[in-house]
């Protein structure tokens, strides 16, 4: 597999590009980065754009393993057997030589081509008074670096410990930003506290040169040959969803607040809105629109003719797919306690053996496996918000954000006198489970996950089946809740260290 080392050397190969515009651009390997003159036009850039989402939308990226690590190593998802491919997430059995190393593999491959936009945007030769093609330069930009926010977000917390646990002064991952290092380059690893720093700068500057909304037609910028297709492209609403949760991880919380009230704001005054109630089960699948955007903010198109495949969320917790991973009996039970929730209807149950859970479900006219994977939802920024708000001791703000989505949810709902972070977090489990948060959400508060063992009639065949080498009840100092990095990568990385624990 490859490691950091290798795709240091992975470039996007600008040769490629064809008079075809919406073609989809290869990732080729090659022996070194290209130069800022590889890139020659903004339309260069949004080709390549499009080849770093398509690399997102692989199974091994954000399309399945990226997602579903967070769910299956926490206490509401689990793998349904052993022989399962989430079963290795879901026991966290790995060894320094067997880790799961697509997840330091893909992300670098994802940062590196960024950093090849970023370092030749500016050399770019756009008129003065051209303005829309400052909008469509700096809203490209703006892509580029969400996106290499979000995958050292995602590095950081997969590899390093909770910033909370020691204000960031553990190893995190090596911070790349620039196409110049190359397969010779040994960097070594970041403390958790400077990845942050990074990932929180990257974010900001993206917001503030993201557009509030682009088209959804793909029709041009002012007729100009210049396409601001909204479907699949990361939004400024999304990105400032991401900045207020990297400010939740590292406790920033009057930070995280105003980053996820400005989204909030800024996305329904462009037609975003949460779900209700009564589409709230079946709208997954719906194709959004101009008129109506629905709450993803930010979300992995598949399509038939660009599938993830059989590895994709969709297939892998569908009844008709491979039954792979599914809810926990004790979740299940915790979700009867409240029977009129209408989360409880995105539960399928197979022959009363095991409950899938049906938030990947497809678009009209495409495959269980081609289902749209959500990144970012409405529904999250208001739970950050009111996660943030309790925290920073805003009684009113929390009451405001948490009751949107628990009545949304549960119309019964009763709210609390006063919320408290427990009713934050109840609500994060109930409206996100699925969608990689759990086991995190925990770990940053300074949560156990604790993994309840129980039967039911109605999931006969699901049972926990941890051996002793896996705590069923471990909290953030449990060294198995980092991930190990890729023993190839420190065979070629003299300066890239394991993390001490696994050296024992």
């Amino acid at each position: 597999m490859r490691t950091l080392h290798n795709f240091l050397s992975i470039v996007l190969s600008i040769g490629l590009f064809t008079s075809c515009g919406n073609d989809w651009l290869d990732l080729e390997p090659s022996t070194q980065i290209p130069t800022e003159t590889s890139i020659k036009s903004l339309s260069d850039i949004d080709y390549s754009l499009n080849a770093i989402y398509a690399t997102m939308r692989n199974a091994y990226a954000y399309s399945g393993r990226l997602i579903y690590y967070g769910d299956v190593t926490g206490d509401d998802m689990q793998a349904v057997q052993s022989t399962c491919r989430t079963a290795h997430y879901y026991q966290m059995d790995w060894l320094p030589a067997n880790g799961p190393s697509t997840h330091w593999s893909y992300l670098y491959s994802i940062i590196q081509n960024c950093n090849v936009i970023l370092d030749g945007i500016d050399n770019i030769e756009i008129l003065p008074n051209d303005e829309d093609e400052h909008i469509f330069r700096n809203d490209l930009e703006g892509q580029a670096l969400a996106i290499r926010g979000l995958a050292l977000f995602d590095l950081t917390r997969f590899f390093g410990y909770t910033y909370l646990k020691d204000n960031g002064a553990s190893l995190g991952v090596p911070i790349i930003t620039s196409a110049s290092a190359t397969a010779d380059s040994k960097p070594s690893r970041n403390t958790v506290a400077e990845c942050y720093d990074q990932i929180i700068k990257d974010l900001k500057n993206a917001a503030s040169l993201m557009i509030p909304t682009y088209s959804w037609s793909g029709t041009s910028l002012n007729q100009k040959d210049l396409s601001l297709n909204k479907k699949g492209k990361i939004s400024k609403w999304g990105t400032l969803t991401l900045l207020s949760r990297a400010y939740l991880y590292i406790g920033k919380n009057s930070e995280a607040l105003q980053a996820a009230e400005e989204a909030i704001k800024g996305s329904e005054a462009n037609k975003y809105q949460l779900w209700n109630t009564e589409e709230y089960p079946t709208v997954w699948g719906t194709e959004a629109s101009e008129a109506n955007p629905g709450e993803i903010l930010f979300e992995i198109v598949n399509t038939t003719t660009e599938s993830p495949g059989n590895e994709s969320m969709g297939y892998l917790t569908s009844p008709k797919g491979y039954q792979d991973m599914c809810i926990t009996v004790s979740f299940y039970h915790h979700l009867l306690e409240t029977p009129n929730d209408v989360r409880i209807k995105l539960l399928v149950n197979q022959d009363k053996k095991v409950m899938y859970l049906n938030k990947y479900q497809p678009q009209p006219g495409e495959n269980i496996m081609d289902a749209n994977i959500p990144i970012v939802r409405l529904s999250e920024t208001y739970l950050n918000a009111a996660e943030a708000a309790v925290k920073n001791g805003d009684a009113t703000k929390a009451a405001k954000y948490l009751k949107a989505i628990a009545l949304r949810g549960n119309p019964d709902y009763t709210m609390p006198a006063k919320v408290t972070l427990d009713d934050v977090l109840e609500e994060r489990r109930k409206e996100l489970i699925g969608e990689g948060h759990r086991m995190f959400d925990l770990l940053r508060n300074n949560l156990r996950v604790t993994r309840i063992n129980e039967t039911d009639d109605m999931m006969k065949e699901v049972v926990h089946f941890a051996d002793e080498k896996t705590s069923m009840d471990f909290d953030r100092n449990y060294y198995r809740t980092i991930l190990p990095i890729p023993q190839k990568e420190i065979n070629a990385n003299s300066n890239i260290v394991q993390t001490p624990e696994y050296l024992k």
